[in-house]
């Protein structure tokens, strides 16, 4: 297979590199950055491996046009845009029918396009191409995905929220507001330069932001779990925390009924090689860093369920996912070049 990486230069961007270096699935890459453009991949990221050069004409990052000629020659797979929002899908426009495009962005998440337009400020970039998007939450959509041309790679904080809850929503088993307080390390700001970014502003400090449902994120986590059960409603509330990576997240919802919550999260993820259900013991975001795993727990309070979930942001609430999303599209192992395990 040969893939490009669109943004190879931010987090992002040199997480899908490690993890394409190492795919014994992808035999070519094209490292795509408009900025540095014939720099040396491992100049401009030193950390990634040697065995990447091997993959990477010249070893050297490429312009946009060199993606574009691949794709209109045939004899590119696949694309992974790691662009920002808004800007994804314009990059993206001489690829879509060409190849696979696993956008990263938020330009295809959203398929309401007035709810777009109330999160972005904008018309949705491609409304024409929204209907043929596939929602790329892994273990939900996973025979959609195997027929997709265009994947939208879920947001990291409605990655660790659904995956808990869209179980239990479809089987009826919840009822009212699901009340969601999420933590995130600083990488999910992605790499800007803001004051309230600086080291120095955020170690030993921590904070909640956009609360309620300001974040951009809550109406692609209420989309998802109004399509398991239309009668849920969502006040989510992400915090700041001084650690480079990682995620934690704790949901209360109330129960209709009295269901066997083990039952029904092994009933639905017994056969997903990335969810770690750990019961009453609650997950920690340190167990599952550097892997692309979301751990689950869970504990009952009276009529009230706390779902407790975990993940690597920049894996399987970004880049992780969106290979296992490419390996689910071209039947290939779910699990290769991804691990299952944290690193220490």
């Amino acid at each position: 297979m040969k893939a490009a990486v669109l943004g190879a230069t931010g987090y992002t961007g040199q997480i899908l590199l490690r993890i394409l270096a190492e795919h014994p699935d992808v035999r070519s890459i094209l490292a795509v950055s408009s900025s540095q453009a014939g720099v040396p991949v491992r100049g401009a990221d030193p950390g990634l491996p040697s065995s990447i050069e091997a993959k990477i004409e010249g070893g050297v990052l490429a312009p946009v046009a060199d993606a574009e000629r691949a794709a209109a020659s045939g004899k590119l797979d696949v694309v992974f845009s790691a662009l920002p929002h808004l800007a994804s899908a314009k990059a993206c426009a001489p690829l879509f029918g060409r190849c696979v495009v696993i956008d990263l962005s938020a330009d295809f998440r959203l398929r309401d396009a007035a709810i777009f337009r109330a999160a972005y400020g904008v018309e949705p970039p491609r409304p024409d191409l929204q209907p043929g998007a596939v929602y790329g939450l892994a273990e939900w959509y996973r025979d959609a995905l195997g027929r997709a041309d265009i994947i939208a790679n879920p947001g990291c904080y409605p990655t660790a929220t659904l995956l808990p809850l869209l179980p239990l929503a479809r089987a009826g088993m919840l009822r009212g507001t699901a009340i969601v307080n999420a933590i995130s390390g600083i990488s999910g700001a992605g790499r800007k330069e803001k004051t309230d970014l600086l080291f120095v502003e955020r170690s030993e400090n921590v904070n909640a932001y956009s609360a309620g449902t300001s974040h951009r994120h809550a109406p692609e986590i209420l989309q998802e779990l109004r399509a398991a059960d239309g009668k849920l409603s969502l006040l989510f509330t992400p915090h700041m925390a001084p650690l480079r990576r990682g995620m934690a997240v704790t949901t209360v919802v109330e129960l209709n009924g009295e269901p066997d919550i083990g039952e029904i999260l092994r009933s639905a993820f017994g056969a997903s090689p990335f969810i770690a259900l750990t019961g009453d013991r609650i997950p920690q975001t340190r167990e599952v860093w550097g892997s692309n795993r979301c751990d689950i727990g869970w504990k009952l309070e009276g009529r009230h369920l706390m779902l407790f979930s975990a993940i690597d942001n920049l894996v399987k609430g970004a880049s992780g996912q969106a290979v296992q999303n490419m390996n689910i599209r071209f039947g290939l192992a779910e699990t290769a070049g991804l691990s299952a395990g944290g690193e220490m």
